[in-house]
């Protein structure tokens, strides 16, 4: 059941899944802009947590810069679903699964501090389950930040072409790691994440902010759990594509309204030929079908060899995994 929001709820969740406050106490100002307590901005971010609405409030990482990570999948029969989709969530690295309609049915994200990490996550994978796993990396993100309007499709800023990873110094992947986990929900969460990594606050805050005008971190806010908001019908969209072309329509495709995330990955030979993905996050069935022939409309994708692939259930959502030894929270 979604949980019930009223309108102050609505602007928390709408306004600020990107741009959060980087300063000692960010729900403050917060509060200031919405003309309530801080203390009212803490409550209700608490409720909306305790009743699901909420994954975290931190930072997702732009892929690939700080760490590595990959797109998978296996083909489980439907006997071993749960079986398997266990020993999937198990994996530490593991910040992402999902079951969706087709014969690779059991779709997941694997990151870790560096690609050698990624592929022994899938090589544990493939040894405890004794299926074949796909391995799609990323190849050029064209919108990887995943944000919207809870009352309809909104359009999406492309994403940064100018990322920095440059910028990284020593101790970043920790903060990163931090803000991947997700913040406490307390009047000063940079103080205690300054805390937990043994660092003055003002340090780790700069830090931050350098991060994230570097592009490394693609945004700072409220992380939703969209299904919990009544956004379950939600599909992954898949194009064979040779790679220029992938790369020409992709910009295209990020822009149309109710795309949520589209970016080319590697195919897989004959096995998985697709190089163009999308994700559309609906409230219904048909919902996503109508922005799907928009998209293919609006883009030249009509008639192009694809596939949708809606997603069925969640068995873990969670943050990247950035630091060496550390995972990502529930």
């Amino acid at each position: 059941m979604s949980p019930i929001l009223d309108a102050l709820d609505r602007a928390l969740l709408d306004g600020w899944q990107r741009d959060f406050p980087l300063i000692p106490r960010p729900f403050a100002e917060i509060g200031r802009r919405l003309e309530i307590p801080e203390e009212e901005v803490l409550g209700r971010l608490r409720r909306l947590s305790e009743a699901g609405a909420i994954s975290r409030i931190g930072a997702t990482c732009r892929p690939n810069t700080a760490g590595a990570s990959t797109l998978a999948a296996v083909a489980a029969p439907e006997f071993r679903i749960d079986e398997i989709a266990e020993i999937i969530g198990a994996e530490p690295g593991v910040n992402h699964s999902y079951l969706r309609e087709n014969d690779w049915n059991i779709w997941f994200v694997a990151t870790g501090p560096d690609r050698d990490h990624v592929e022994s996550t899938l090589a544990r994978i493939h040894r405890r389950t004794g299926l074949e796993v796909l391995d799609l990396p990323l190849v050029r993100p064209f919108n990887i930040s995943l944000a919207f309007a809870l009352d309809g499709p909104g359009r999406l800023p492309p994403a940064r072409e100018d990322v920095d990873a440059g910028v990284l110094l020593p101790g970043d992947r920790e903060i990163m790691q931090g803000l991947s986990s997700g913040l406490p929900i307390v009047a000063c969460p940079f103080a205690a994440l300054a805390r937990d990594l043994d660092r003055p606050e003002e340090e780790v805050l700069a830090r931050i902010a350098a991060l994230a005008a570097a592009g490394v971190l693609s945004r700072i806010g409220v992380i939703l759990r969209h299904r919990a908001l009544g956004w379950r019908s939600n599909a992954m969209v898949v194009w064979d594509l040779p790679p220029e072309e992938a790369e020409r329509i992709g910009p295209m495709l990020a822009a149309v309204p109710g795309v949520t995330l589209c970016y080319q990955r590697r195919p897989a030979g004959r096995v998985w030929p697709y190089t163009l993905y999308c994700m559309i996050h609906a409230r219904s069935r048909q919902e996503a079908i109508a922005v799907l022939d928009r998209a293919c409309e609006e883009t030249g994708l009509a008639g192009v060899p694809h596939e949708v692939l809606f997603s069925l259930r969640c068995f873990k959502q969670t943050g990247a995994m950035v630091a060496p030894s550390a995972g990502a929270a529930a």
